[in-house]
């Protein structure tokens, strides 16, 4: 197997460096070993077989078109437009983080973290979510209360499933809210963020799930379940999303080390999901009571109680779902979690969060506490169903264009002075205006362009228009044209757009 022209070049200059002193010596089969191995990769840089590079991405990550672009604009857009609607402030951190920051605070899930070689003596990783950035990042400057979004690409050393929008690459949307609260306003507020996105993506029914993590660990309490191995057993449970409660069982069993009528027990709690906990069915109750018993277990009920009072005050009721199935396995959870699902799509979760209040003091010298809850975005998932319903739509539906120009200014015989001078002025009118780059274009091929590029309106200029002082305004979509003043065409096209 060939390597590539600039690792021989490498070896070439290591055998030389490590050798010098040795082949100015006399020949013995040492020298004459070195020599020879010198000599072989010389020949191999002078012929053609060195490798060819594969032109391709990584494995787990993609190149993105222009049309797939356009798709992602718009979700970032009508994100950030939420994001913002509630308060938020935009931030952002370094893709790398020292290493020490990010072990230890994902739990299992540690192992994906993609390590980086030492940078001038500090050992980094590469971020895998926007989360234990922003603790670090509240610690780092002191803040007491802040409420941001932040939205970046993120990394996991996963085994990736592209189809399902599953990458080593990806994006995060983040909202977070960080301070000292009343209990749970913040939360509902969180959840708000969620069912607006998800409203507004237009993507098809979707479903909150909520848990609390003092419910699920006074179950694991009621069930008898060490204190230590609260941890790990809540990693299994959260594969229940993509595992059967078959194998999650056996994963409990055989490699987390519990009795088999322990796992059994927590299966008769976590196997009843999708539960409506504000309209009261029995077997909620039932079950809920069985679990008040503890402590801890108690105190989730309660605060799961306030929160859903929050919630129908917010309207959003009719999408939450209590599931004690919910685990989210990330170790620093300390509250309410959460996760969103589109009941017709076989993509996943789509967003998910929780309440964190630990996590910024183990950042903090003193051990300062600032309480976090948040959610991320997960929009690689989205932008793979996105794409799905814009491809169907209609061709001539502007939502499916690659490109954003309202107007594309064409010219016959030339007339190329006066056409930069018209896209000047409507680039000065903040119109956005296109172009064909050729001195003497044939219109027809322009119409083509506009028609092509799916541009609403094109402006057609030729030597007759500009004796007269007139020019012609052409909707692209109806084929119909419209003379006008050259005085008054910036503000004709303004109200044109403005009707479009």
């Amino acid at each position: 197997m060939y390597t590539s022209k600039a690792e021989l070049l490498q070896q070439l200059e290591e055998w030389e460096l490590k050798h010098k002193e040795l082949l100015e010596k006399e020949e013995d089969n040492e020298v004459i070993l070195a020599r020879q191995k010198i000599q072989s990769i010389k020949e191999t840089l002078t012929s053609n077989k060195t490798k060819k590079i594969v032109a391709k991405v990584p494995k787990g990550m993609k190149d993105n078109l222009p049309r797939e672009m356009a798709v992602r604009e718009k979700v970032f857009k009508l994100i950030i437009e939420v994001f913002k609607r509630h308060g938020a402030v935009a931030i952002d951190t370094p893709v790398m983080e020292l290493k020490e920051i990010l072990v230890d605070k994902y739990g299992e899930e540690s192992k994906l973290i993609y390590d980086v070689a030492d940078q001038g003596g500090e050992l980094c990783a590469l971020r895998y979510d926007l989360t234990v950035p922003f603790a670090r990042f509240v610690a780092t400057h002191k803040i007491d209360n802040i409420k941001r979004y932040h939205i970046a690409k993120v990394y996991r050393r996963d085994q990736p499933a592209i189809e399902r929008g599953r990458f080593r690459e990806f994006y995060q949307c983040d909202f977070d809210i960080a301070g000292i609260y009343d209990p749970l306003l913040p939360d509902a507020d969180c959840l708000r963020v969620v069912y607006e996105i998800m409203q507004s993506l237009e993507l098809g029914d979707f479903i909150i799930k909520i848990n609390h993590r003092k419910i699920l660990n006074g179950l694991f309490e009621y069930c008898g379940v060490p204190a230590a191995q609260f941890r790990t057993i809540c990693s299994s449970i959260d594969k229940l999303d993509k595992s059967s409660w078959e194998a999650v069982r056996k994963e409990m069993i055989e490699v987390k080390g519990i009795p088999a009528c322990m796992a059994d027990q927590i299966g008769e709690f976590i196997n009843y999901r999708g539960w409506d906990y504000y309209k009261k069915t029995l077997k909620v109750d039932l079950i809920l009571c069985t679990l008040g018993n503890t402590d801890t277990a108690k105190s989730g009920i309660l605060e799961i109680k306030m929160l859903f009072d929050y919630l129908q005050c917010f309207g959003v009721m009719d999408r939450i779902s209590f599931d004690l199935s919910l685990a989210r396995g990330l170790d620093y959870y300390t509250g309410v979690i959460f996760e969103t699902i589109f009941t017709d799509a076989l993509v996943g979760s789509v967003a998910g969060g929780g309440r964190y209040d630990d996590l910024v003091g183990r950042f903090s010298k003193n051990g300062r506490k600032v309480p976090c809850v948040g959610v991320s975005i997960g929009v690689e998932r989205i932008f793979t169903l996105m794409e799905a319903k814009l491809f169907k739509l209609d061709a001539e539906k502007i939502i499916s264009r690659e490109n954003e120009t309202e107007v594309y200014v064409a010219s016959t015989h030339g007339c190329v002075e006066e056409r930069l001078k018209i896209v000047a002025e409507l680039w000065d009118a903040g119109i956005k205006t296109e172009f064909m780059y050729k001195n003497q274009p044939k219109l027809l091929r322009q119409f083509q362009h506009c028609e092509d590029l799916r541009v609403p309106l094109c402006v057609i200029i030729g030597p007759a228009e500009l004796e007269e002082g007139q020019i012609i305004i052409r909707d692209v979509f109806l084929r119909r044209d419209e003379k006008v003043n050259r005085s008054e065409l910036t503000s004709r096209i303004l109200a044109k757009l403005n009707k479009l």
